[in-house]
């Protein structure tokens, strides 16, 4: 991991999954973070009024704007405390809107990771999960971490890897994995839950498990595999990554995958509301 995007509107979730990106630079090779915020106003409101009748005024955009620029160098400021020594930190205002910003900056800037608060750079205050990362997370070409609220980092030592050893594939996109475990010392759970319940012990996971290429291409990194008898997916994998202490959640995407379970709305706000782990999902 060379560079991390950051998207962030000042809200305390994205200042939250900022920290994180400061203090995941202590474990990877990182050689930089960018500060991402999206302002857009279109022209339209600048030449007509809104239903209130008020009219956005170039005044006022230039003093938004400089509120914005201030604001991310503050959070510079703050997040230059916690970075680990010579990870640069940049900060870019995007005119534009939220998910183009991210794509462009990603490709622009070559970012390996996007990291994302659960929450904040939405129109809805109320949603327990932003509309942002249900789209970045689907449109983004590299892997994105969300970061639940409520998640004090700790040091990642315990990986989940939630995926279907029935549709592991050569095409799920495990380079982008191996980099992301590549050394480094962690302990690493695949685990596939069994909604219909006909395993029920670690053999029977290992034995499925071998027959993929998943297994082959994990071999290096000694994984533990097992099967979870759970008819709810979701809760399934977040349960098993409680219990067993892990610090972070992989999803491999592939067809009927836990990935596109994570973008359906409904359950990726349960996903925000029960998630005591960040969530990363590959591409």
């Amino acid at each position: 991991m060379k560079t991390y995007l950051v998207p962030v509107d000042f809200s305390h979730a994205a200042d939250h999954a900022a920290e994180f990106a400061a203090a995941l630079s202590h474990q990877t090779d990182v050689d930089r973070i960018v500060l991402l915020n999206a302002y857009y106003v279109s022209v339209y409101e600048t030449i007509l009024p809104n239903p209130d009748m008020v009219l956005v005024k170039e005044e006022e955009i230039e003093q938004n704007v400089a509120d914005r620029l201030r604001k991310l160098e503050n959070l510079k400021r703050k997040l230059a405390k916690k970075v680990k020594p010579g990870v640069e930190i940049i900060t870019h205002l995007n005119r534009t809107h939220l998910l183009r910003a991210v794509i462009e900056n990603t490709l622009s800037r070559e970012a390996d990771l996007v990291i994302l608060g659960s929450r904040g750079n939405s129109s809805n205050d109320d949603a327990l999960l932003g509309s942002h990362v249900i789209k970045i997370s689907k449109a983004s070409p590299v892997p994105v971490i969300v970061v639940p609220p409520a998640y004090s980092f700790e040091t990642i030592k315990r990986v989940v890897v939630a995926c279907d050893f029935n549709k592991v594939t050569e095409t799920v996109p495990l380079d982008a994995l191996k980099k992301i475990l590549a050394n480094k010392k962690l302990e690493l759970l695949v685990v596939n839950v069994d909604n219909k319940t006909r395993h029920n012990n670690e053999a029977d996971a290992e034995r499925m498990a071998e027959e993929t290429a998943l297994y082959t291409m994990l071999k290096e990194f000694n994984p533990q595999y097992f099967y979870i008898n759970q008819p709810d997916i979701i809760n399934g994998i977040l349960q098993f990554a409680t219990e067993k202490d892990a610090q972070l959640v992989i999803a491999l995407p592939h067809k009927y995958s836990f990935l596109q379970s994570l973008l359906h709305n409904s359950v990726s706000q349960q996903l925000a509301e029960s998630s005591a782990a960040p969530v990363l999902m590959l591409k």
